[in-house]
């Protein structure tokens, strides 16, 4: 029996160890400034600090990595979960989005609020400090309509 239990557990090391081989890069790509919602329309401090705290993470070339992000396969999913965030919505590549598709991603980061899909409840699981209260959401919103004639103008 105690065999068999320090066979298992050397597998397991040895399963660990392996699958610590197959590792996706964490990637954080240059930020040009220029091509940064900042660069693009006015935001005020207290909603770029909302968007830092709970969006940039998974939403911009900032996402500040944490220690389990660095072991599989916690890696794998943290480094999916970040690009697939990009794809959708990059704070950092704000300024390439043409008029129409500004508006629809800013309209959409005031709707994921107000329905509680974003953030994401298993990153606010690990990452509690960026649960947006109703009064922050409530401020996103009101700048989201604030710069909607902005947005249109682009291109």
């Amino acid at each position: 029996m105690k065999k068999n239990i320090t066979r298992v557990g050397v597998a397991l090391v040895v399963l660990f160890g392996g699958i610590q081989l197959y590792s996706p890069e964490r990637t954080n790509p240059p930020v040009d400034p220029s091509n940064t919602l900042y660069a693009l329309i006015p935001v005020p401090q207290e909603v770029r600090t909302v968007l830092e705290r709970s969006c940039f993470d998974c939403h911009s070339h900032e996402t500040r990595w944490p220690w389990y992000s660095a072991f599989a396969p916690a890696r794998w999913i943290v480094v999916s979960d970040v690009e697939e965030g990009r794809e959708h919505l990059n704070f950092s590549e704000f300024r390439k989005y043409k008029s129409l598709r500004a508006i629809a991603k800013a309209d959409m980061i005031c709707e994921q609020l107000q329905n509680g899909t974003m953030p994401l409840p298993a990153y606010l699981s690990l990452h509690p400090g960026a649960q947006v209260s109703p009064q922050e959401r409530d401020l996103i919103c009101d700048w989201v309509e604030s710069i909607r004639d902005t947005l249109f103008s682009l291109e």
